[in-house]
Parts: structure tokens; sequence; C-alpha cells
């Protein structure tokens, strides 16, 4: 297991390595963040992307999500993954935010995560991203990263990996790292083909060495 000292290196070598991480999916206010993270589950941000350009076109505020059929808010984002259980959240958080909130997303965690088909993860990035808060959201790319390295264990559950990268990173560097962290496992340390051999992290990742040695590099 990493120390704090070697992880808060790595992440600062993630950031030299992505200067300008950031939240790729495309937003313009915390609302469109929350329906565009609560879209993003087991789908890429850029299919996100992608869908809300035309989504957000439509809608822009929670009433207009309450002000059509489900079904016809389904066919706006039939091309995402888990789009009727998505369309259905939507509409039901969309509905809280417009009634109980006046239209504004509440700038609290445990009022996020009660929101319907909002779960930490999502919750942490709204927080980040739209309100500033030092939070870490583990997605696939964190929870891989984090496990790869060493920082976790592989049989960390993601609470866990979520605990441990707190107590190992400054919260002052929460929000950065976790970008930093994203996008160092989408566009390096990817889940099929990582760039071990010109990775700076080899002589550290026992699943590097292992990739290393099976792919005739040295490691």
């Amino acid at each position: 297991m990493l120390s704090k000292q070697k992880t808060t290196e790595v992440v600062a070598e993630m950031g030299r390595l992505y200067p300008n991480a950031h939240c790729e999916l495309v937003h313009a206010n915390p609302f469109e963040l929350l329906v565009a993270v609560m879209m993003s589950a087991q789908c890429t941000d850029k299919l996100v992307n992608r869908v809300t350009a035309d989504l957000f076109a439509k809608y822009h505020c929670p009433a207009d999500y309450l002000a059509v059929p489900l079904e016809e808010l389904m066919d706006d984002i039939k091309s995402i993954g888990l789009y009727r259980n998505k369309a259905k959240n939507i509409q039901a958080t969309a509905k809280i935010i417009h009634e109980r909130y006046h239209d504004t997303v509440p700038e609290s965690m445990s009022a996020l995560v009660a929101l319907p088909g909002v779960g930490q993860k999502t919750a942490n990035v709204v927080m980040s991203v739209a309100f500033d808060y030092p939070a870490i959201a583990v997605d696939t790319h964190v929870e891989r990263i984090s496990k790869r390295l060493g920082i976790c264990r592989y049989k960390d559950n993601v609470k866990e990996v979520e605990s441990t990268l707190q107590k190992k990173i400054p919260k002052e560097l929460w929000s950065v790292s976790h970008h930093r962290m994203i996008f160092f496992g989408r566009y390096f340390c990817t889940a099929r083909n990582p760039r071990c051999p010109e990775c700076p992290f080899l002589d550290i990742c026992r699943e590097g060495k292992q990739q290393a040695k099976a792919r005739g590099f040295d490691g």
C-alpha cells in the first residue's frame, strides 16, 4: 500500500501529465450537471454530452422536465444505457427540486443523496464541480487507478476506496486529484490497453509489472 506521501507524489505527477484535468460533462448550471452525472452511469461522458446537447436545448429548468410525459423524456435520452430508469429518476428528482427547493439544487451532501437516482458518486461530483466543495468521486477510473497503483486494496469496495483516498490525499487537493485520476484512467491507464511501457508509475504498479512481463518489455 502506498504511503500518504507517495500517494500525494503520484497525484502530483498525474497533474504534470494532465494539468488541465477537469469535469468533461458539458453543463451551464448545477441542475444540468446533476442531470448529466445521473445519465453518465455505465456510459461515457462523450455519449452523455452528445445527448445533452439536444436535451439541454429543450429543457431549461426542473419544471420543464415535469411538463412532458415520462415516455417523451425516455425517447429524448434513449441512446443512453439504462435510459428508462434514468428518465424516471431525472423526472422524480426534478419534481423534488422544483417543489421543495424552488428550482435550486441543494448545496448539501445529505440532501443530494436523498434524491432519486443520486448516489454518493453523483453527489460528490456535484458538490465538487458545482459548489467547489472538497470531494473525491470514485468512478470506475478512480477505483481502477487506486487499486492498480496500490493506493487501495483490490478487495476494497467503493466506500473504502473513497475513505482511503480521503485519508491519503490532503483535503485541499481532493477535487483536483479526482479529476487528475479520471484523466489518467481515461487517457493513459485504460482498462484494456494501459500504456504500461511509458508509465511513470511502472515501478510501483503490480499490475503494470505483470503487463510488462506478459508483453515482453522491461518493467
